[in-house]
């Protein structure tokens, strides 16, 4: 029986350790709360480019109809890993002129 009791005081106590440090961290604040003397006004936030994993899908180019004839060509052709990409930038490059 103690043995069941001692089991059940330190799960109880462990939880109890555990639950303290997971209620303890807070998040970061989105923006700094005294804006320093280097950075643009509050009124104008600052633009920086998108990372790849903010670019939504529709945002990426439409594929030229040369890259698309290269690569029907390259299809043809049967063509796969570094070949087919040799053979579609040599392509590209003669304006997908068949070879």
């Amino acid at each position: 029986m103690t043995t069941l009791t001692s089991r059940l005081l330190v799960t109880a106590a462990t939880s109890l350790m555990l639950a303290g440090s997971a209620l303890a961290q807070t998040t970061t604040p989105a923006t700094p709360a005294t804006p320093s003397a280097k950075s643009a006004p509050a009124s104008a936030p600052a633009k920086t480019a998108p990372t790849k994993a903010e670019t939504p899908k529709a945002a990426k180019p439409e594929r030229t109809a040369v890259s698309l004839e290269c690569s029907k060509q390259a299809d043809a052709k049967g063509l796969h890993g570094k070949e087919r990409k040799k053979f579609r930038s040599e392509c590209k490059k003669t304006a997908g002129k068949a070879n």
